[in-house]
């Protein structure tokens, strides 16, 4: 009888799986976010490799050059070529944006599933905390420590984790209550098994789909808070830059007709928050059963 139900269990999110694959291959703009992130991961990433720039020393004798020529993007106010500089400023924001949505999903996704499977007062308690933390808006949480300690990357991704978990947490736990009652997490506690065992085995595996568009979301927040942080001048400090830094950096050339020190960074913010928030979109449609015909 537990083979029996092991397998069904297993077989039965295998397939929808499939099915949520075939769905969101369906959504033409979650493919093509999909490929806009693809494509803007191997720009920032291999691109470097390819089109190699000094982004660490100054060169005053090449400032604000117009596109053209060895510089396809110009340059900027002390000589770093733009189209270098909007590789290795894409690379940083990824990384945030991926690692402190990662961290955050992880960290939400812990919280969420501890409170709704053990429910009562626990439940109680954590989710007040989740309630009291959501009160507090993230960026001004960000803005505050940004300011006290002037983190790197590392330390923008710490920060941005220990923010931003809050709405993974409530969503997780809301597929906690509902799958605690399930049949096979009944079985294994009757049978003896732990409350660990009972999350780790049965109660994450069956969440992945919460898990994995909320995480979506928190990457296309991530990459909008670091922006608005460095463009206010408190993130990564220089040589090193985002695309929100190069932003603050060409915001006095703006009315001097250097369009190129603003525009690509803008449009890099732009179409990669917007990507990941059509990846979120297609897959939510794609696992949701409801839509399933």
């Amino acid at each position: 009888m537990s083979a029996v139900l092991h397998t069904t269990v297993v077989a039965e999110p295998v397939a929808g799986y499939r099915l949520s694959l075939r769905r969101f291959a369906r959504n033409k703009l979650a493919v093509a976010g999909l490929a806009v992130v693809v494509l803007f991961l191997l720009f920032c990433f291999v691109g470097p490799l390819l089109y190699s720039t000094d982004q660490t020393h100054t060169d005053l004798t090449q400032v604000n050059l117009a596109p053209g020529g060895a510089h396809l993007l110009g340059t900027d106010a002390v000589g770093h070529d733009e189209l270098g500089r909007l590789m290795y400023g894409g690379k940083i924001s990824l990384l945030v944006g991926l690692a402190s949505g990662l961290l955050a999903t992880v960290i939400g996704t812990l919280w969420g599933a501890v409170a709704g499977y053990a429910g009562g007062w626990v439940d109680a308690v954590m989710m007040r905390v989740v309630d009291a933390g959501i009160a507090i808006p993230a960026l001004f949480i960000l803005l505050v420590v940004s300011a006290i300690t002037s983190p790197g990357a590392l330390g923008l991704i710490v920060i941005l984790g220990l923010v931003s978990w809050l709405v993974p947490s409530r969503l997780v736990r809301a597929e906690t209550l509902t799958l605690k009652n399930r049949d096979y997490v009944l079985t294994l506690r009757a049978t003896g098994g732990t409350h660990g065992r009972a999350i780790l085995r049965h109660i994450l595996p069956n969440s992945v789909s919460t898990i994995v568009v909320a995480a979506t979301f928190q990457v296309a927040d991530a990459i909008l808070l670091v922006a608005y942080v460095s463009y206010l001048g408190l993130g990564v400090q220089p040589p090193s830059t985002d695309w929100g830094g190069m932003l603050s950096a060409g915001l006095t050339a703006a009315h001097s007709g250097r369009w190129w020190l603003i525009v690509p960074p803008g449009l890099a913010i732009i179409l990669v928050v917007c990507a990941f928030n059509a990846i979120g979109d297609g897959l939510r449609d794609a696992f949701d059963v409801r839509g399933r015909g």
